[in-house]
């Protein structure tokens, strides 16, 4: 049998920047890591309150960094990110049928921003009351 060397194309490192829908599925993709963050950091947060009174204080030493509140910024962003993303592709992914019928995209994606001003309403409820 010859020895046969297969052709395979050169790919970029930077291939994912040369169409958007690339470039923002990467986004997507990148965003995960900083909802990560958001989940280790609230766990610091409830672990600092549930602890005591200065453990409370250090850790919001630590939040007021100037690279910890960057941090968070970029990690807020990225995180719209991944709600914006992921809302849009559930009707892609889920056939949400009423009475047999399919229930638009739009509607499926809408419910879903109202289930998340509804949710976000009673944690702010229940942090500030």
């Amino acid at each position: 049998m010859a020895d046969v060397k297969l052709y395979h194309r050169p790919i970029s490192t930077w291939w994912w920047l040369r169409k958007r829908s690339y470039f923002i599925f990467v986004m997507r993709e990148l965003s995960s890591i900083f909802v990560a963050w958001f989940v280790a950091y609230l766990l610091m947060f409830i672990a600092a309150v549930g602890r005591s009174e200065a453990a409370y204080q250090d850790f919001l030493d630590f939040a007021s960094f100037p690279l910890v509140v960057l941090l968070n910024v970029v990690a807020m962003a990225f995180l719209l990110l991944h709600v914006v993303t992921w809302f849009s592709l559930t009707p892609k992914a889920m056939d949400v049928q009423v009475r047999g019928r399919p229930v638009p995209a739009v509607a499926v994606i809408a419910s879903q921003y109202a289930g998340l001003v509804v949710v976000s309403a009673f944690v702010y409820w229940l942090v500030t009351r």
